[in-house]
């Protein structure tokens, strides 16, 4: 089943959703010296963390407005006759038999892009309250240090995410599903 591309618009919020949760999860790693007076680790992984939440609000403005391949109103409101079809997606892979749409984003896709996007709103939002009240050079305490513990836990949920994500299209690929052509193909809609 061949599915045409997607509008360059989508490809390109893909993209830098894409490069910079990755650009953002490598530098996290680095922004454990917010406790010295000079921190350049931290200072690189919030200003990703800013263009970072652009994207993500470029993708939940075009989740309401864009096309309707990539409106939330595939997903949303969660009804019994889409959890069916997450549920029927679970048993084809059960069978190992990559499960079978006319719609990109519907059923198990689209509740894998869902979590993918809740997790990267979370890190978002959790790392703007970082930006304004860290106090960089001290170590956090009382509240701050709970969003801080809960952003950093929230990188599991998102390297879970890309995962899961990287996997399924590489599956799709090896059983003769190219799906990544759809983000990749130099072919316009």
């Amino acid at each position: 089943m061949t599915q045409a591309p997607y509008d360059p618009a989508s490809r390109l919020i893909h993209l830098l959703l894409a490069v910079l949760g990755v650009a953002a999860v490598i530098s996290g790693q680095f922004a454990g010296d917010y406790r010295r007076a000079s921190h350049p680790g931290l200072d690189l992984h919030q200003w990703i963390g800013l263009a970072m939440a652009g994207a993500l609000l470029a993708r939940l403005a075009w989740g309401l407005a864009g096309p309707a391949a990539m409106r939330f109103s595939r997903w949303l409101p969660l009804t019994r006759e889409r959890l069916a079809f997450v549920r029927r997606d679970l048993h084809a892979l059960a069978r190992l038999r990559l499960p079978e749409h006319d719609e990109g984003h519907a059923g198990l896709a689209g509740l894998v892009q869902a979590v993918g996007l809740l997790a990267f709103a979370w890190m978002a939002a959790s790392g703007a309250v970082l930006f304004a009240y860290l106090e960089p050079g001290a170590r956090a305490s009382g509240w701050i240090r709970a969003v801080k513990e809960l952003h950093e836990g929230g990188q599991a949920v998102v390297l879970a995410y890309l995962a899961l994500h990287v996997g399924a299209v590489l599956v799709h690929a090896l059983a003769g599903q190219p799906v990544w052509r759809r983000m990749f193909s130099l072919r316009l809609p």
